[in-house]
């Protein structure tokens, strides 16, 4: 330490100093007493031919009476500048000792995501995706659509909590949050059928009937509807719930159909046993049972937004038509709804029916395995990325 700082001022004292840059200096000494000149001093000019190539030569011997030290740590990287328009290249060369390398990042990340298809067989199914980190939600519908092989623009994006919905994911969000707050679920909607053929249930009474729950009361009615279209149809998405408070918990699988703007609360009702006949513990004559459940919209829409058993047309309500207008772009327009029971009820038909049972396809193993790895790079692969070409941006006027 004694000889370097009668040298150079710089490491005087017992401060810290950063090993790189006392090996650069330690070089950059080295030539200058071994009679070459510093990198530093060197010409702009290209090398001499064979100058580069000295690094390749066997260890041993000298170069024109100088040590091959001198030699060896020195490079002579070419820049090349190229005009788009005229194609005009401009090289220049530097010579360095040293070289700060970037070291490539990760560009994805495992993201989980649970099919709910139409096919029976592959109800509902967790994929494993490499999503981008710098991705939008409108690279993961396309994701999903080739996992699911259905259409991007019938691809329905939400986030389901244990509890319900949380929101649905539009395409213009980053994927940075996307899976944060909540599973992400994909839906395929049902095909459209034609008007005039309702489903039916079995008529014979195996479950004795229930005492219906206590409804909030709802000022809206069908007749304040938005858009008069009664005979239009709406994709709903449906979530079941039972408890309150911290309590509340999301049961049975989540369901996607289309209705009737025009449908009764009894037929509405109709197609939501329907739509749970696989889990129901017996059947249920749902015809003149009353209401079963309590039927509010999530996702956004108020908390207190009830639809009304004493409506005549409930899906005419006008927050219908507001949850309509604010589903975010991509994918078809939907309607999330929250369909309550007490526990009483839903003990009485469910037994203790929980979430959904959900078959992890490879990919979900695959994709942790490969994330869940430390990520590693190799020297080549940081030369690579250095030398990239990259399109430098013309001044603003």
């Amino acid at each position: 330490q004694n000889i370097v700082s009668k040298h150079s001022s710089q490491f005087r004292g017992n401060a810290q100093h950063d090993a790189l840059e006392f090996l650069l200096w330690l070089l950059d000494r080295m030539h200058e007493d071994l009679g070459a000149a510093s990198p530093a001093q060197q010409s702009r000019g290209p090398p001499q031919v064979g100058g580069p190539r000295r690094a390749l030569q066997p260890q041993g011997g000298h170069w024109g009476g100088r040590a091959r030290s001198e030699d060896a740590p020195r490079a002579f990287p070419r820049s090349s500048l190229t005009c788009p328009h005229c194609l005009k290249q401009s090289n220049t060369f530097d010579p360095f000792l040293c070289i700060s390398l970037p070291i490539p990042l990760r560009q994805t990340r495992a993201l989980n995501v649970t099919l709910v298809l139409q096919c029976e067989r592959w109800r509902f199914v967790r994929v494993g995706l490499a999503v981008p980190l710098l991705g939008t939600v409108a690279d993961l519908r396309e994701m999903v659509a080739r996992e699911g092989r259905i259409p991007p623009e019938q691809v329905i994006l939400a986030e389901v909590s244990p509890q319900g919905f949380l929101r649905s994911l539009s395409d213009p969000e980053a994927l940075g949050a996307a899976g944060e707050a909540g599973p992400v679920y994909a839906f395929e909607p049902p095909p459209a059928r034609r008007a005039g053929c309702p489903r039916s249930l079995p008529t014979s009474p195996a479950v004795p009937r229930p005492e219906g729950p206590r409804l909030l009361p709802s000022t809206a009615r069908s007749s304040d509807c938005l858009h008069r279209a009664p005979g239009s149809r709406v994709l709903l998405l449906l979530c079941n719930t039972a408890g309150t408070g911290p309590q509340l918990a999301r049961f049975g699988p989540p369901l996607v159909l289309r209705e009737e703007r025009g449908v009764s609360w009894e037929q509405l009702q109709q197609s939501i046993l329907a739509q749970l006949r696989g889990v129901l513990r017996g059947e249920v004559r749902a015809q003149g049972m009353g209401a079963l459940f309590r039927i509010r919209l999530a996702g956004g829409a108020a908390p207190c937004t009830y639809l009304s058993p004493q409506d005549p047309r409930p899906l005419c309500h006008p927050a219908i038509d507001r949850a309509l207008q604010l589903s975010g772009a991509g994918g078809p327009p939907h309607v999330k709804l929250t369909v309550e029971w007490d526990m009483s009820t839903k003990e009485r038909l469910f037994g203790s029916l929980q979430e959904e049972v959900v078959q992890d396809a490879e990919s979900v193993r695959r994709q942790q395995q490969a994330h869940g790895q430390q990520h590693s790079c190799t020297l080549d692969e940081c030369f690579q990325l250095y030398t990239k070409e990259e399109q430098v941006q013309p001044p603003r006027a």
